[in-house]
């Protein structure tokens, strides 16, 4: 896990705090897949009792982002392909709508802000500091459905982002160039404001990046067990 900042502002309302706290860490990449999480060292970190701490991995696990194997073992899961392929298609879609509605309205300090992203996450890809490009690919992607107002689209992606975070984050910082280059077209698209052209490079960018996550899923896949010798009489 890296140093994502578990640390909680204030005590109000600590069960759903703690829950958010950990869908942001999530998303935003802070766990990779197979990432045991214990409650009892959240707890320690988050200044908190057990309590709301079990209570948020359990709202968790409901979102299928992570899985309890056993009460002791609690998981950042490993998608299947199946339901990769099915996230990475939602995306696209979505992902496209988001995109070619906030080409038809950003403003100048919208555009800016996306530009503005799109640097430091140069930059941090340039000082080798994954966790923080992952982060700001993440910001860079749901900016777009803030930007074109749809926030029922927004809450989707969360839920879809809760369990693609970890495994973007798991190859993002292997996979180069892919994880960034159609961004660049896309802002080009939204400068002009020309919204087809928009959401063709957001769903060229989920496409592209989809090669070297697809090689992580099957990486983790175990081979078959070799045939049996056939028997010599």
């Amino acid at each position: 896990m890296s140093g994502f900042d578990l640390t909680l502002l204030d005590h109000d309302n600590l069960g759903s705090t703690i829950y958010q706290k950990l869908c942001e860490a999530l998303m935003k990449g802070a766990f990779k897949p197979n990432d045991r999480l214990k409650i009892r060292d959240l707890a320690e970190r988050l200044g908190t009792s057990v309590t709301p701490v079990r209570d948020a991995i359990l709202r968790l696990v409901q979102d299928q982002a992570l899985v309890l194997r056993s009460p002791r073992d609690i998981r950042v899961p490993m998608l299947t392909r199946a339901a990769y392929l099915e996230i990475r298609d939602i995306r696209v879609s979505l992902e496209g709508m988001a995109a070619a509605r906030a080409a038809g309205k950003a403003t100048p300090a919208q555009i800016a802000a996306l530009e503005s992203l799109l640097a430091r996450n140069e930059d941090a890809m340039a000082a080798g500091n994954t966790a923080l490009a992952t982060e700001l690919n993440q910001i860079f992607h749901f900016k777009l459905a803030e930007i074109a107002d749809m926030p029922v689209l927004g809450d989707i992606l969360r839920r879809l982002w809760l369990q693609m975070g970890p495994l973007i984050a798991d190859v993002y910082g292997g996979a180069g160039r892919t994880m960034i280059d159609h961004h660049y077209p896309l802002m080009d698209a939204i400068r002009r404001h020309d919204g087809p052209a928009a959401a063709i490079a957001i769903q060229a960018d989920i496409l592209l990046a989809s090669g070297p996550i697809l090689e992580r899923i099957d990486a983790e896949i175990p081979a078959p067990a070799p045939a049996p010798a056939a028997l010599v009489s």
